[in-house]
């Protein structure tokens, strides 16, 4: 769709959303020209109306009905909010295949119970792992305790995002632990079945998407699987491509095909691994602070949503014209038509002032809509 012209009209805040940082100002939400989720999904097509920070996707949905979210000790919901061991109900245990995981304060979130692998070759998931019947589950209860959490994000005109927290590789560390899995990625003995077990989760995340669709309305998804250390990718591109990418595509589309838009989290230094990204039709991508996110954003924000880290200011030393300054040369260099205008906000809340972000908005908008 076109890009509305930009009006000063547009600079009269609405409402305020609270940041994920301590210390940092709620953030004004302007008289947009189209709802928030309209922005978001602009952007998601590289169509972009303003520069996307992060305010677009508040609303994120962990139904606790999925024993992975308090598994991990991560669930959003109209039960509450669990979030590490604050929500005052337990967290780790079972998982969804029966995996039993711990709750680590000093790590604040849960891991896989040590020593007790459920598999030690992939060659036996058939017989070794059990698929959860979701058909078992209570959607009819969960949707009715849902239903006032996400009208009220709805009414808000915000995205109301579904979380699938552990993807692919991800599973598989919890099936074998981190070293039998890393193993299988390239043992050519395994690797066969490897890429069974992708197609069969794949399956399975895609009736999870369908039901989350159809009892709560939901279409889009970040999915977690991270790929990497600080240092490098877990496993190469290729190994990657072969193994991973063609499950991730299956149920990326199957998101697309219900209007949704697949966002990735996955950690680590995986810049290498970007063009897999793209092949696995995924829409959207925040890397960890150690990649090159302007890079990125040069090299593949024409076929993929990159979070951009802004360049870092101190706001106690930096005066007020100095901050929109800095604002004016985001714009400048990463609002394009046709390539991704998105914030990696996880980075930017140090310097997502109230004057960068006024400046941030006003110049993309102009800059992508005219005046």
């Amino acid at each position: 769709m076109a890009v509305p012209k930009f009006s000063p009209d547009e600079m009269i805040p609405v409402a305020e959303q609270p940041t994920f940082f301590p210390g940092v100002p709620p953030t004004k939400i302007y008289k947009t020209p189209v709802s928030l989720a309209e922005g978001y999904a602009a952007a998601m097509r590289r169509e972009p109306m303003w520069v996307i920070t992060g305010i677009e996707t508040p609303t994120f949905f962990n139904p606790r009905i999925n024993p992975d979210n308090l598994a991990r000790a991560f669930c959003f919901d109209g039960e509450g909010f669990v979030m590490n061991d604050q929500g005052g109900v337990p967290v780790g245990g079972p998982d969804m295949f029966g995996v039993e995981w711990v709750f680590v304060p000093s790590a604040g979130g849960s891991m896989v119970k040590p020593g007790n692998p459920l598999l030690t070759d992939v060659n036996d998931w058939k017989s070794k792992v059990k698929f959860p019947d979701l058909s078992k589950w209570d959607w009819a209860a969960s949707e009715k305790k849902n239903e006032a959490y996400l009208a009220n994000a709805r009414q808000a005109k915000t995205v109301v995002q579904g979380m699938i927290l552990n993807g692919y590789f991800e599973r598989l560390i919890s099936f074998m632990d981190f070293e039998g899995a890393a193993l299988a990625m390239v043992d050519e003995e395994q690797q066969d079945a490897v890429k069974e077990l992708m197609m069969a989760l794949a399956d399975l995340y895609i009736e999870l998407i369908d039901r989350y669709h159809k009892h709560y309305g939901v279409a889009n998804f970040l999915i977690h699987d991270d790929w990497g250390s600080q240092m490098a990718p877990f496993f190469s591109p290729a190994i990657g491509r072969e193994l991973i990418v063609p499950a991730m595509r299956k149920v990326n589309d199957h998101i697309h095909s219900l209007g949704g838009f697949a966002d990735f989290h996955s950690c680590g230094h995986i810049d290498q691994c970007i063009p897999n990204m793209i092949e696995a039709h995924w829409d959207s991508w925040s890397g960890m602070a150690m990649n090159d996110s302007q890079g990125d954003w040069e090299k593949y924000g024409d076929k993929i949503s990159i979070g951009v880290v802004p360049d870092q200011f101190d706001p106690a030393t930096t005066s007020e014209e100095e901050q929109r300054a800095e604002a004016r040369k985001f714009v400048d260099k990463f609002v394009k038509p046709g390539r991704s205008a998105v914030l990696n906000y996880m980075y930017a809340g140090p310097v997502l002032t109230p004057a960068f972000r006024e400046e941030l908005y006003r110049c993309s908008r102009i800059k992508l809509g005219g005046q």
